[in-house]
């Protein structure tokens, strides 16, 4: 009961703010980066809600297990939506810093995000079932991981030359999500207690929306 209380709490705020901030910023944002941050933040918090929705109403009625199947395809959506969230945040980065050109980079974050897609469709996910294979786990989240690399890189590089004060710490944000997932991938399924890392995961999504918010307000 500790746990469901203290997930659901978390996941309201969390969800909450998502959408709100996301939506505000997509609808009374006057310029297109703006929106392109309030777009990034609704689809992170409605692909969140697909799979933090039955994860509560798991742990408040027959526990995760018994849910497997609605918390696989939950998962699964977040798994998409996610990949999205990243490539809507390369075109902020582009419009951010009036990037021209880079076309072989833009190809690379576009093959990264549809081989990423094309490896959740596969039937060897087995996201109905509640223990999923830890090598489809890992190969899925390898394109992924990749596209989280070029991000910090390429922010971290424009931030500086910028002396961006707005998403000077984006870097950093996206390193932490990346930092705390990639053990929930690796090792949730034989030590459990690592999924408590996905709670500083999502905190480090807050920022990454709270930089957007910190956009929107001085725009």
């Amino acid at each position: 009961m500790p746990q469901a209380i203290a997930e659901t709490v978390f996941d309201v705020f969390y969800l909450s703010f998502a959408l709100i901030a996301g939506l505000t910023m997509l609808v009374k944002g006057k310029k297109p980066l703006v929106k392109k941050a309030g777009l990034m933040a609704v689809l992170l918090g409605a692909g969140d809600s697909f799979h933090l929705v039955p994860r509560c109403y798991a742990l408040w009625t027959s526990g995760l297990e018994s849910n497997a199947a609605a918390l696989g395809i939950g998962k699964f959506i977040t798994s998409i939506t996610m990949t999205i969230f990243y490539l809507i945040l390369y075109y902020i980065w582009r419009e951010r810093y009036q990037v021209k050109g880079q076309k072989g980079l833009t190809a690379a974050m576009w093959i990264l995000s549809v081989l990423r897609i094309a490896l959740c469709l596969l039937p060897q996910n087995q996201w109905l079932v509640y223990r999923q294979p830890l090598l489809f786990g890992i190969l899925r989240n390898i394109p992924f991981a990749i596209m989280g690399i070029i991000i910090i890189i390429i922010f971290a590089k424009e931030v500086k030359r910028a002396n961006d004060r707005v998403f000077r710490f984006m870097p950093l944000a996206v390193a932490l999500s990346f930092g705390f997932y990639l053990p929930v991938v690796l090792f949730s399924g034989i030590a459990p207690a690592v999924g408590i890392l996905m709670i500083p995961k999502t905190l480090a999504y807050v920022w990454v929306v709270l930089m957007g918010w910190k956009l929107y307000k001085q725009v």
